[in-house]
């Protein structure tokens, strides 16, 4: 819908990722992303696989959910954020729980992604985060926004 000449329609791929991403403790890693990319169909499984990989998990560890460490669980989490390739990408502290090697893959994933033109929100508490990946950089202060960057 168009209203003076503003574009407000949503873009059709979007993904997320909340603070404390939660998927099913009975399923692997892979089986909860093929719930989710159910939903859609818009990936196979080997892009699924390709995408855990990417985040610096194994495709094919059979662990359960529940096993997962607090950086895998956060490293699925972004898994399924990416996975499908959305053009709009909102990530709530996406490197809570990683180590500095996940952090590393993660910004690779997150510049990569900013480089093909995905727009990316990001909250974070990091200054070094938000350095490196931030265009613009807003702050919330006592229920306000300003722009700082």
């Amino acid at each position: 819908e168009k209203k003076l000449g503003i574009d407000f329609r949503f873009p059709p791929r979007v993904g997320i990722l909340l603070e404390n991403p939660s998927f099913l403790d009975s399923c692997t890693g892979l089986q909860n992303l093929k719930m989710i990319a159910d939903i859609n169909q818009r990936i196979t499984e080997k892009e699924m696989k390709d995408t855990l990989f990417r985040v610096g998990l194994d495709p094919e560890d059979q662990r359960k959910y529940k096993k997962y460490s607090l950086g895998m669980k956060q490293r699925l989490g972004i898994a399924a954020a990416v996975m499908e390739r959305p053009d709009l990408l909102i990530l709530d502290e996406p490197f809570n729980g990683l180590d500095e090697d996940g952090v590393k893959e993660v910004r690779n994933i997150l510049l990569k992604m900013k480089q093909t033109g995905v727009t990316i929100v990001l909250s974070s508490h990091n200054a070094e985060d938000i350095k490196i990946l931030c265009n613009s950089v807003y702050q919330m202060n006592k229920g306000y926004m300003k722009q700082i960057l």
